[in-house]
């Protein structure tokens, strides 16, 4: 049993705070871990970059071989790392870098690290920060009540397979594509089947989390040329389990549930801005006037909303 949420804004404001109180009301479906993916002002140039390295006694020597990954495709630091110890004892930091060469070709030569440093996130606006503990504790030491942005999504966790630790948490992201992220709420049954297709395709995994498969999966299907809004359709038959999961790209959130709707969940929306959360008492702690109009989704199993004016495409 996990909660999953999304916010929307009409414009950059605190969706940070409305997160950590959408995740903060539903804390009691996991509290294990809490992560977030919160969409801010987009850069013109570089990324931000987020990560965690798993040897604190290492971490001068771990980010120094990271650098070197950079330098070797053509970009580098723009900012000195900001770096916080999360609750397991690792580090995890943010950076901003310069442009690769090939973003995609040095994601893949950097997940070579996997067990010494981890990259979580690299986006023109997606930052994703994720710990153990429930959403208040990992605001106050990540800050994340401070951050300002249109939208993003939160998720609290239970760990029900795989690891607790901050890695196999969500939210996950469709790596190597840059600013799109997955929460998901459900269990994946053809999880081995899918990831060992995969797998035999290249793909890497970096945690036994079934919540990874489904953000490796919509990487796929997007190089395959697929479009967002096609990816999310396809999911309901193509993948097994029962499910409810949300994705974000820099213009919108999306949600797609598996062919039996069996996990919840329940949208406000309100003048353009929307809240989204798997109990509707989350969504009470954003949006309360009883007059907002609660669509708890039914049978609906696919769902797209952009940000302001923009379509929804990745």
């Amino acid at each position: 049993m996990c909660g999953i949420a999304g916010r929307i804004l009409n414009a950059p404001g605190q969706v940070g705070r409305d997160l950590v109180a959408l995740m903060d009301a539903q804390e009691h479906r996991g509290a294990d871990s809490t992560g977030f993916a919160v969409y801010g002002t987009p850069m013109d140039q570089g990324y931000v970059l987020r990560g965690m390295g798993f040897d604190k006694a290492q971490m001068d020597s771990d980010l120094e071989l990271f650098r070197a990954t950079l330098k070797e495709h053509g970009s580098d630091l723009m900012s000195d790392p900001q770096i916080v110890q999360d609750a397991a004892r690792h580090y995890c930091f943010r950076m901003e870098i310069s442009d690769p060469r090939d973003l995609q070709q040095w994601v893949s030569d950097a997940d070579e690290l996997s067990g010494r440093i981890e990259v979580q996130s690299c986006g023109r606006s997606l930052e994703i920060i994720k710990d153990i503990g429930g959403a208040e504790q990992v605001s106050e030491k990540h800050k994340v009540h401070d951050m300002i942005g249109t939208h993003g999504l939160g998720h609290a966790r239970l760990a029900t397979e795989s690891s607790v630790l901050p890695n196999a948490s969500h939210p996950f992201w469709a790596r190597p594509f840059s600013d799109v992220a997955i929460v998901h709420n459900g269990q994946i049954t053809d999880y081995f089947t899918q990831r060992d297709r995969l797998r035999r395709q290249g793909y890497r995994f970096l945690t036994e989390n079934d919540s990874e498969l489904i953000a490796v999966w919509v990487s796929d299907q997007m190089k395959q040329g697929l479009t967002m809004e096609q990816a999310l359709k396809k999911s309901i038959t193509s993948i097994d389990g029962v499910f409810t999961f949300m994705i974000a790209t820099p213009d919108g959130i999306g949600f797609a549930k598996d062919r039996f709707a069996m996990k919840p969940l329940v949208v406000i929306e309100q003048a353009g801005e929307l809240a989204a959360a798997t109990e509707e008492q989350a969504v009470r702690r954003v949006f309360v006037d009883e007059s907002d109009v609660i669509n708890h989704d039914g049978p609906s199993l696919f769902g797209i909303w952009g940000v302001g004016n923009r379509s929804m495409a990745a």
